[in-house]
């Protein structure tokens, strides 16, 4: 890829730009979680599921790895929720990309608390093919947890 290709990669204008800046506020969340549904919920743990929406693939028509990044901290986020505690802000999050998921198929996120202390929680978050079983791809979370000021 050349330099010139590069920058009009990264720098979307015309028809992309007016659309992208007519988006309403805080457009990002409902964009990424509209579909999704929770299965199971209790402390420590969420699972969802959700039919892949072709609005979160990517150049190769496959979910794109920003939309599991998004999906990995909302759910993590969630599970650390469970256990009665305010999520806080996000430290670190990685994610493992082992295979491909593609536009209607059915999948899983299961995500579990590995470890929630007074200042910080971990979560993992693992991402199956509902019809295999198959994972295909594994995030992990770590949130710094709003400490109650004792002042």
């Amino acid at each position: 890829m050349s330099l010139e290709s590069a920058k009009r990669f990264l720098e979307k204008e015309g028809q992309v730009a007016s659309l992208v800046d007519g988006l309403p506020s805080k457009f990002f969340e409902p964009l990424i979680l509209n579909g999704l549904r929770v299965d199971l919920i209790e402390p420590g743990r969420v699972v969802c599921s959700m039919k892949i929406p072709t609005r979160l693939l990517n150049s190769g028509n496959s979910l794109h790895g920003g939309a599991t990044a998004t999906l990995v901290d909302l759910v993590g986020s969630a599970a650390i929720s469970t256990v009665g505690l305010n999520v806080g802000v996000s430290v670190e999050i990685n994610v493992s990309y082992l295979d491909a998921a593609y536009a209607d198929e059915d999948i899983e996120i299961e995500a579990r608390t590995l470890r929630v202390g007074k200042a910080v929680g971990v979560v993992t978050v693992v991402f199956r093919k509902k019809k295999t079983g198959k994972i295909f791809a594994q995030g992990r979370h770590t949130k710094y947890l709003a400490v109650t000021s004792k002042l």
